[in-house]
């Protein structure tokens, strides 16, 4: 449906348009918009254009996590070796260090200054005065999923207050990433290694909704990593599907099968579930010295046994969010089907961070709490840093304490603000579980360790309970369990004891990074997910002849004698429809007034599957095509010019193409959730 410019109006003037006109462009004078071809056609064809793929050097992925990151990559000749990034300088006691903690310090002026442990470290030694004025973040990537309206103009919040734009954040964090791998590939290759040589994939949680991903790629362009004329550099993978892709490759001995019976590794079933974990922990151990990963090129043992149509379930359980995606095998080669659209939400492992605080609040008093982090920030980073490491201590059969040593600062400063010592305040709080120990430390029960992580994974079992309840993921073989998160013993047997029954429980044994290895692969063969289930419904706002009794009275609009129905929905594909990678849906239409000189061509999109009218609650506009309709002889257009316009779907972007077909101009345009 055109915008009140096509009719040749300034082109700026969108911002101005007054609510009624925008609900009901057609209104506008002198602009009849499009309206549909009969027959439209619907033409499933993939593209042509998608095989030629230009030739990179390296994949290099990067799993920007909430709360923690890294990168790997692997050279295209050799793509059975996935190299996880070097050793970061700084690690934590108690905590793998093949990633690095999600933090960026910016200094007073705004200007980049580290990222991960350099970071946390650098901030920590600054004087409490000083750090005031530096900008200190972490655990933003959360921002964009809980953020209704996403913009470009998105803020994100410093530990000291201050306000920040998101974007430059997300640019600078994988700046940072760009530059540490360029530089390790160029020292492993003993030759300057060029960013077009790489393709790159981040990864981005599947329940993100899209102005999130398209955001992601935003600030990648900002980065450097890719440009917009040079989309393909860079591919936004799906975190489940990339985990789904590496399971396909574990071998017996890579994983943990919580629900085996029978042996495993000559282990009888009796003590499977302790032993399981034992031997997992020791091979995370032993693997940490390793920095090269070998996939066989094989299908795993565990997938040999699937069957054309079997399903199974991953979830992905991270800092932030938890995503459940169901797939389907499709054979001869085991390529993946998306059958069920992701879902989850905010039930990562911050949960138990959050429950942590709130249990400080109960002792301490919240106000102190709030005063104390604002400041003394760094003591409080240092505080969350000392519960991170005890909380991965935490298991289902502990029956020792675990302690937490409160910073100095936070001892001194309660004194300071109550008058009476962090001792007097936990004896008179009700929390008979947390003690104080003479060491300056919180001791805390197993049992009060374990109610942290309670509420968050329960609602992780509850939402698998609900997906289970759906029709299309009853009689699931297996469900793998990968991400940060799901190194939690709790969490496992947690999953296991609620389905254990219906299906099989693995777990990857290098769990935190299969989602890295997995992106990885998918670099090297983008091609391996077949058919994704759209998120949204799609369509474009076009003139119908008006149909007395079926279309409302104030959609009508007469125009030389013809009586039309504005502001229609023409749906190009629905949410929740299967797309394959790649498919095309293509529409033809024609400008409802012949003399029209300019057509625009408005795409609106949906989360409800029943759309009539652009006009409907929800719709959004997400992109604009104008197409200029001048230059053709009046000799060679016929009567009914055929615009046609395309869709291409399936990829985690999609596009969309007007031609005009008298005169073969096209115009292009991405799908675009941001600007509108």
């Amino acid at each position: 449906m055109a915008d009140k410019e096509a009719g040749g109006g300034d082109p700026g003037s969108r911002e101005t348009v007054p609510t009624s006109a925008y609900s009901s462009p057609a209104r506008s004078l002198g602009d009849t918009g499009i309206t549909p071809l009969s027959p439209s056609h619907i033409v499933n064809d993939a593209d042509p254009n998608v095989s030629e793929q230009q030739t990179f050097l390296v994949v290099v992925a990067i799993d920007f996590g909430t709360t923690s990151s890294g990168y790997a990559y692997s050279f295209t000749k050799e793509p059975e070796c996935i190299h996880v990034m070097r050793r970061w300088e700084g690690g934590d006691p108690g905590v793998s260090n093949q990633k690095t903690p999600t933090t960026i310090l910016l200094t007073p002026e705004r200007k980049f200054h580290s990222f991960g442990y350099a970071a946390r470290d650098f901030y920590h030694d600054l004087d409490p005065n000083e750090a005031k004025q530096w900008l200190y973040l972490e655990k933003f990537k959360m921002k964009l999923h809980t953020t209704g309206d996403l913009t470009m103009d998105t803020d994100l919040t410093a530990a000291n207050g201050k306000k920040v734009k998101a974007l430059e954040i997300f640019a600078y964090a994988l700046q940072y990433f760009k530059e540490q791998a360029l530089k390790e590939l160029s020292d492993q290759a003993g030759s300057e290694f060029e960013n077009s040589d790489v393709r790159w994939v981040i990864t981005v949680p599947a329940i993100w909704k899209q102005p999130a991903k398209q955001f992601m790629r935003q600030a990648a362009y900002q980065a450097g990593l890719a440009s917009p004329e040079n989309s393909e550099q860079l591919i936004i993978a799906l975190e489940p599907e990339a985990a789904s892709i590496y399971c396909r490759k574990l071998r017996l001995h890579q994983m943990t099968d919580l629900s085996s019976k029978a042996a495993v590794n000559g282990y009888s079933s009796s003590d499977t579930v302790g032993a399981g974990f034992a031997q997992a922990k020791e091979h995370i151990r032993r693997n940490r010295q390793s920095r090269t990963f070998l996939v066989e090129n094989v299908i795993g043992e565990i997938w040999s046994e699937l069957e054309e149509g079997d399903k199974y379930v991953v979830v992905d359980s991270g800092g932030g969010t938890v995503d459940l995606t169901v797939h389907q095998i499709r054979l001869p080669e085991g390529h993946l089907k998306e059958l069920y659209k992701a879902t989850g939400g905010p039930y990562g492992s911050l949960g138990v961070d959050y429950e942590f605080e709130k249990l400080l609040c109960k002792i301490f008093g919240e106000d102190f709490i709030e005063q104390f982090k604002i400041k003394r920030p760094a003591a409080w980073v240092d505080l969350m840093i000392a519960f991170e490491s005890r909380k991965r201590a935490a298991a289902p059969d502990r029956t020792n304490p675990l302690n937490i040593t409160l910073p100095f600062s936070f001892i001194d400063y309660y004194k300071k603000f109550r008058g009476h010592s962090v001792e007097h305040a936990l004896r008179k709080s009700n929390v008979d579980f947390v003690k104080w120990s003479s060491q300056g430390m919180l001791r805390m029960s197993p049992d009060a360790m374990n109610a942290l992580f309670k509420p968050t994974i329960d609602s992780i079992i509850e939402h698998l309970r609900d997906l289970f309840q759906k029709p299309e993921v009853s009689t699931v073989k297996f469900l793998f369990l990968v991400g940060g998160f799901a190194e939690a013993p709790l969490l496992q047997q947690a999953v296991q004891a609620a389905f254990g029954d219906k299906c099989r429980v693995i777990i990857p044994q290098d769990v935190g990074l299969t989602i890295l290895k997995g992106a990885v692969l998918f670099g090297l063969d983008p091609a391996v997910i077949k058919v994704r289930r759209s998120p949204l419904t799609y369509g474009v706002g076009v003139l119908n002849r008006y149909v007395e009794g079926k279309h409302p009275p104030e959609k009508l609009l007469v125009k030389d004698g013809t009586r039309w129905c504005t502001d229609v929905f023409d749906k190009f594909i629905s949410a929740d429809q299967s797309v394959a990678l790649g498919e095309l849906v293509k529409r033809s239409y024609t400008p409802a007034k012949p003399s029209q000189l300019v057509i625009v061509i408005n795409i609106y999109s949906s989360e409800l599957d029943d759309v009539s009218f652009i006009t409907d609650p929800g719709v959004k506009k997400c992109g604009t095509l104008r197409l200029d309709l001048t230059g053709a002889s009046s000799t060679n257009v016929p009567a009914r010019r055929e615009i046609q316009t395309l869709m291409q779907f399936g990829d985690t972007e999609i596009k969309a193409t007007a031609i005009d077909i008298a005169t073969s101009k096209s115009v292009k345009v991405g799908i675009d959730f941001l600007n509108y």
